[in-house]
């Protein structure tokens, strides 16, 4: 640019700037209108990846950028430019002699308000600085006190007191990457702990702080482990830990330093260097909960966690005006990077209390909500459960509820009946149930992975439980039925993340079969440290495995149980959280100490049942009426008695730190003897398994053999068909009869396959002879085929122009009438909407796909505007078709097609609207289009997915 600096003066220049700026950032809006997020435009983003702008709204792009500073550009240049910066060097360029004029008005009505965001951050350091330096006494974090507003931390607090502590540990010895274990409680000294350690270029390692002092000893011997795994240098904790956290120096060989807080410095002690952090550094390790027998710590880079944030942000629609009331523990990832790293970026005030406060009395937490006009929070299903089952009507009279927005409830299995509860116990206090926001998520993930779509509420579906567990297949049942096995819905994976499900053999499930639940996306860990064969196992490729089992409905989310804990019981899957939540239920037993795990048979060769429940009674009738109870719920939910009641005293059944039940480790102190029972006798475990287990083995064999024994005579079906058309095109035929047999073919070629299409609405296709464009969603690439066998007269289907350059496939597809459409050239990109145009104006209908790809995962994604501009122009009405089933019947990337229905639906036609300005008219005709289709196909709507990169009918 220093050649450009000589005709503008600096000030001129960046005026010039933020005008490029602001242009493409109302484009883009403009373009993307769907989105959940808006990204301001930085001059060094590329236009086609971070902003979708395709050829199209480059031409808009370019006549914007004429009008707002008066000059011709020219149009090639604008095309094959790859940032605003380049935008930014044709203008000024483009003055012709003359001053550049830049219309101010015009450049007024086009900025959007300011964002306090760091969007351009890459490193947590950046993020804190960020805020810092832009508003430094804003207020961040609020401590939370019963009888007073609490202290409160602001941003500019938080990075002076975070570089005292840095200082501290770079006087002591601190290296770049070393790690720093933090046993903290939730409290001033720990925020500013955290970040100085990343701020001196050292890794965080939060592990839970002892809840009772009789108990330290203990507490210490189990986080040694953790210790010992991360090989720390470092531990910071509180004066009553640290005199014995010290004698760990001798069983933890890098262990140098026990510090507390009174011996860090707030504000000196050294002299702070700051040190360079890349996006891929580690940012912190995050162990899993309950992993202190074989810790492994989640490695999670600085890239990974501003991913997840700002995703999350786009999921629950955060604003810098929104509350975020916590009392989730520092050390799990659902309150360091939910609650408040998510709440560091986006700017909301934090208000913090430790989890003792909610605990010992849940109602703290809702007036928190009510006093700080909370809008935000999180947490596990059972503080929903406490809150209604804890809370009492006179500790809530005057309670407000009504600016929660958003109740995110995760980490654990989510009880429909709790939802239920809290949303009516707590309607009357103003909460709304389109706030309860189930959620999905796991550390692997950083934190968040699925979300529940935003005002809709919590979705609870009924399915055959016997199904289920028989075939692995989630029927549909009515919610009243003895069969029912009600699940909620955890929503859709988040901007950038997909989820698949893949049974055993790693093959892709179709929609409501149950498998492997497995991510990929940017917040995904690369890793456990120091753990190279439990990495091995987590990664399928560069999928993830969750450990947990689920199953895909329209691509929402149902989570049915952990894969570790599926207990395998005469050919049956029986998820533990169902029955012991049940079994919690039963007067007696301590709700939520529950354990339910099975346990192999030598004999047998399968597992028995065996359930483990917490009682205060001890009398041998009560605990014999208990067992018959516990036999009964096991009976009404498996048809069949647990193999074993174990009947133990409160503290028996083991739980990780935030609450979960370890049920592995429970297994291990009833395989010890500990609760004193004695097993069944073998024999009778074997003829009762073998009578109730036959049946269900082999429904289970015969399902896998017939789907393998399908999808070899489906290939062998389409590949005759393909094979026959093919063959029909090079003879000289007359172009409607190679049609009507290409038709013929595709209709027997379903038929065959046991395809059955069902179409709605069939007479809004335009009739022969009258032009028309319609406009499909993209599922599969059976929808050519499908769409060949259900439209009753022939159409022209417009595909990649690279097809005709196919010595295979050119001549037949020509011959078949198919319209060819240059993607990345914008000169031909533009003839090919001419020759559209044509084929329109001899009364032809159009078959266009906008998304242009498809994707394995439900939801549209966004539209390019090819066939909207053709519209316009052409005056020509747009009728939307929503295929329904094809992706569920053959997955992208799969070649395994299955079994199931389709359904073709067309929407009525919509005509072009009427608007003075073009690109209104065209954003306008494909805002409406895509309303109609996301109404029709059932999916969720990927608007916030960039995948256009060019202007034509499709990419």
């Amino acid at each position: 640019m220093s050649e450009d600096h000589t005709v503008l003066d600096r000030d001129d220049l960046l005026a010039v700037e933020h005008g490029v700026l602001e242009t493409v950032a109302t484009v883009a809006r403009e373009l993307h209108s769907g989105r959940t997020h808006s990204k301001s435009p930085g001059l060094d983003d590329a236009l086609d990846r971070d902003f979708g702008l395709d050829s199209l709204s480059r031409v808009e792009l370019c006549t914007r950028l004429e009008r707002l500073f008066d000059v011709s550009l020219d149009e090639q240049r604008v095309f094959e430019a790859s940032t605003p910066r380049d935008l930014l060097r044709l203008v000024v360029r483009s003055r012709s002699g003359k001053p550049l004029v830049l219309r101010s008005e015009v450049l007024r009505d086009a900025s959007p308000a300011a964002l306090s965001l760091p969007e351009r951050a890459t490193t947590l350091p950046e993020m804190l600085h960020w805020h810092a330096e832009k508003h430094a006494e804003r207020a961040h974090i609020q401590l939370y006190d019963d009888y007073s507003d609490g202290e409160i931390i602001s941003y500019g607090e938080l990075y002076r007191g975070a570089i005292g502590v840095a200082a501290d540990l770079q006087a002591r010895g601190l290296e770049p990457g070393a790690r720093v274990a933090i046993m903290l409680p939730t409290g001033r000294d720990y925020f500013l702990s955290f970040y100085g350690i990343v701020l001196a270029g050292g890794v965080p390692v939060p592990i839970y702080p002892p809840v009772r002092r009789q108990q330290l000893e203990d507490h210490l011997r189990r986080q040694q482990r953790i210790l010992a795994n991360c090989r720390a240098s470092m531990l910071i904790t509180t004066r009553e830990a640290a005199t014995l956290a010290r004698l760990l120096t001798a069983a933890v060989s890098s262990l140098e330093h026990v510090l507390t807080t009174d011996d860090l410095a707030t504000g000196g002690g050294g002299r702070f260097e700051p040190v360079p952090v890349a996006p891929d550094a580690t940012a912190f390790l995050q162990y899993t909960s309950g992993s202190t027998g074989d810790p492994k710590g989640v490695i999670l880079s600085h890239a990974n966690l501003l991913a997840n944030v700002r995703a999350d942000g786009a999921g629950m629609g955060v604003d810098n005006n929104d509350v975020f009331v916590s009392w989730l523990p520092l050390y799990h990832d659902m309150g360091l990077i939910g609650a408040w790293l998510g709440s560091l970026y986006h700017g909301v005030r934090l208000v913090v209390m430790p989890p003792l406060s909610f605990l010992s009395r849940p109602e703290r937490w809702l007036w928190a909500l009510h006093r700080h006009h909370g809008t935000l929070s999180a947490a596990p299903n059972f503080a929903f459960e406490l809150c209604v089952k804890r809370c009492r009507d006179e500790d809530l009279e005057g309670l407000d509820l009504s600016r929660w927005r958003i109740a995110a409830n995760g980490a654990e299995a989510i009880s429909p009946s709790t939802l239920n509860a809290f949303c009516e116990r707590f309607g009357r206090y103003g909460f709304k149930r389109e706030s309860m926001f189930p959620v999905y998520g796991l550390a692997e993930c950083s934190v968040g992975l699925a979300f529940t779509p935003l005002g809709r509420g919590p979705r609870v579906d009924s399915f055959s439980r016997a199904t289920l567990s028989r075939r692995g297949v989630a029927e549909p049942c009515p919610s009243a039925g003895e069969d029912a096995l009600r699940l909620v819905g955890c929503g859709f994976p988040l901007p950038g993340h997909e989820i698949r499900i893949v049974d055993e053999s790693g093959r892709e499930q179709p929609d409501r079969h149950e498998g492997r639940l497995q991510f990929r996306g940017p917040s995904a860990t690369r890793g456990y440290f120091e753990r190279p064969q439990a990495t091995a196992t987590l990664f399928d490729g560069d999928w993830l495995e969750t450990g947990d089992r689920a199953f895909l409905d329209g691509g929402e989310l149902f989570v049915t149980g952990r894969s570790k804990d599926l207990i395998i019981r005469a050919g049956r899957n029986i998820h533990p959280a169902e029955l012991e939540d049940a079994i919690g239920n039963l007067d007696g037993i301590r709700k939520g100490h529950v354990a339910a795990f099975g346990v192999h048979d030598v004999e047998s060769g399968t597992e028995r049942l065996v359930v483990m429940a917490e009682t205060r009674r001890r009398r041998p009738e009560a605990l014999a009426a208990l067992r018959s109870a516990i036999d009964a719920c096991a009976t009404t939910l498996l048809d069949a008695p647990a193999d074993e009641v174990a009947l133990v005293p409160p503290n028996a059944v083991l739980r990780t730190s935030s609450g979960k039940i370890r049920r592995a480790a429970s297994r291990e102190v009833y395989l010890a003897g500990t609760d004193g029972l004695h097993e069944r006798a073998v024999w009778l475990q074997v003829l009762r398994l073998a009578l109730i287990g036959t049946g269900p083995q082999l429904l289970r064999l015969s399902a896998r053999l017939a789907r393998t024994a399908y999808a070899a005579w489906a290939w062998s079906v389409f590949g005759a068909a393909a094979l026959l058309t093919w063959s029909l095109a090079w003879l000289p035929l007359p172009g409607r009869t190679l049609w009507r047999c290409a038709r013929a073919c595709a209709r027997l070629a379903a038929a065959l396959s046991g395809l059955s299409i069902a179409t709605a609405n069939a007479s809004a296709l335009p009739r022969e002879g009258q032009a028309g464009i319609v406009v499909c969603n993209h599922q599969s690439y059976l929808d050519g085929l499908v769409l060949t066998a259900a439209l009753n007269r022939p159409v022209r289907f417009v595909v990649k122009a690279e097809l005709a350059e196919s010595k295979l496939l050119a001549q037949p597809l020509r011959k078949l009438g198919v319209l060819f459409v240059e993607r990345f050239d914008a000169r031909a990109g533009v003839s090919s909407m001419q020759a559209a145009g044509r084929a329109l104006a001899q009364g032809e209908t159009l078959v266009v796909f906008p998304e242009g790809t498809f994707k394995r995962m439900p939801g549209l994604l966004p539209f390019h505007l090819g066939a909207f501009v053709t519209a316009i122009d052409n005056d020509t009405a747009v009728v939307p078709l929503a295929i329904r089933g094809t992706r569920s019947i053959l997955r992208a990337h799969t070649w395994f097609p299955r079994r199931g229905p389709i359904e073709i639906e067309f929407g009525d036609p919509i005509p072009p609207p009427q608007a003075a300005d073009r690109w209104a008219r065209v954003t306008a005709l494909r805002d409406a289009t895509r309303a109609v289709l996301l109404s029709l196909c059932g999916e969720p709507d990927l608007s916030h997915e960039s995948n256009a990169v060019d202007g034509s009918m499709q990419p």
